[in-house]
């Protein structure tokens, strides 16, 4: 089917400007030393950040689909994020935060003018706008890095967003069968899919049973009150030694006070909810958790087809939901609160067989290393996701509260290291099915 090139460049266009509202909201609502400092070893300045998104724009679309002259190739390297990790990022000649809007703004300027005159078609790079939509999803990715970064950060609250709708009192089952057969993963038909995404591939997953809802807060204080941090059975070696090094008692940013547990969330300290899905989890907790409740994490196949896998047409949906794009009554996304939803909400956006929140809320960890799929090319280059690839990192689906339906679909791919606990991360838990199961 063919798109009209101008819807393509509308399409583009707002993507571009809704990333570039959100990155103005996040360095404008905190002082010169808040965007300047570094809050934590593990995250960026928020001035690094800002520039960098200005450079990689500037580099693809101003220079490589545009063909213009570099406006600042002295700073290429500074914000080269494969040069300098992110504890040395300070100590660099970063641009003040007061230039680097001004650099941001005049790269977005000319790249407005580029789309308007550019061909959509005529090369992979080209096709469909594929160049500009992933620019914006780059953008978009480096927000939720900057609300990391806000969600560390000490001092008072800077950010306001409203609470998530309620969830009605209606009774949903605790867990569900996806009954066993093959299923589509991947994709090669969404146009702007990233390249570990692709290609779309035939895969043979057993029936399974899935939890509904992702666990919840009160789900893993069970887990607490259990004395799961002071037994080794529910940890992997590595896990153990990670809860033995650092005293890990909970979550990350809980704390107990007196009879109550309470967490920092935006700089506001609050009542841990017991019926929101749990967040700041490594995969190291998730996994424990999972074997103290006699349950496993799900693979990344699992997920998927739980995701997308309509049993009606047995084909594979973008979203669960259906194909059309997300809506606020699909699913809590784009930082349109700043939490996540009460466990059971947005029925409008469960899957065929009604699994509930696997688009948004929190991203979820997976038992699967992040690996290749079958015919995988790298596009547009390695270091997006190639020199990833390993047994090193555990793979996260669905998206969080943070992330933009530009970022969000059925079949995109999140990849960390176990011991992460910053990210806005939970999980929910499977087991295996009796053998009989649906197939």
């Amino acid at each position: 089917m063919t798109i009209d090139p101008e819807l393509l460049r509308e399409r583009a266009a707002s993507a571009l400007l809704a990333a570039r509202d959100r990155t103005r909201l996040l360095t404008t609502c905190v002082e010169h030393p808040d965007l300047v400092a570094q809050h934590s070893p593990l995250m960026s300045p928020l001035v690094w950040d800002l520039a960098h998104i200005g450079n990689q724009e500037e580099q693809w679309l101003l220079r490589t689909v545009g063909g213009r002259d570099a406006l600042r190739p002295d700073i290429d390297s500074v914000y080269d994020a494969f040069e300098h990790p992110r504890a040395s990022r300070p100590s660099l000649p970063l641009l003040a935060p007061d230039e680097a809007h001004g650099y941001v703004a005049e790269v977005r300027g000319r790249v407005l003018d580029i789309l308007q005159s550019t061909p959509l078609h005529g090369g992979p790079l080209l096709d469909s706008g594929f160049a500009f939509g992933m620019i914006a999803q780059h953008e978009q990715q480096h927000d939720e890095t900057m609300l990391i970064t806000h969600q560390l950060r000490s001092g008072p609250a800077v950010l306001t967003a409203p609470e998530p709708p309620p969830v009605t009192d209606e009774i949903i089952p605790a867990e569900v069968l996806i009954p066993g057969g093959p299923f589509t993963m991947g994709t090669s038909t969404e146009p702007w899919a990233l390249d570990n995404e692709r290609p779309a591939h035939p895969r043979l997953v057993p029936a399974f049973l899935i939890d509904t809802t992702p666990v919840s807060n009160g789900a893993y204080q069970r887990f607490l009150e259990a004395g799961g941090y002071d037994d080794p059975r529910w940890w992997t070696p590595e896990g153990w030694a990670q809860v033995q090094e650092h005293g890990l008692r909970a979550p990350m940013f809980w704390k107990r006070d007196g009879g109550q547990w309470l967490r920092r969330r935006f700089g506001v300290t609050e009542p841990v909810p017991p019926d929101e899905p749990v967040l700041h989890v490594s995969w190291y907790e998730a996994d424990a958790y999972a074997r103290w409740a006699g349950r496993r994490l799900p693979s990344e196949a699992e997920w998927e087809k739980a995701a997308r896998y309509d049993p009606v047409s047995g084909r594979a949906r973008r979203y669960p939901w259906g194909n059309e794009d997300p809506t606020p009554a699909h699913a809590n996304l784009g930082q349109r609160h700043l939490r996540p939803a009460p466990i059971g909400s947005y029925p409008d956006g469960q899957s065929p067989l009604g699994v509930r929140q696997l688009i948004g809320d929190v991203w979820e960890w997976t038992s699967s290393d992040f690996l290749p799929y079958p015919g995988f090319a790298a596009f547009p280059y390695r270091e997006y996701s190639e020199v990833f690839f390993g047994d090193e990192y555990k793979v996260l689906r669905g998206g969080s509260f943070a992330v933009d339906p530009v970022v969000c679909r059925g079949t995109f791919r999140n990849w960390d290291l176990p011991v992460r606990r910053q990210i806005f991360a939970g999980f929910r838990t499977a087991r295996d099915a009796d053998p009989e199961a649906g197939a």
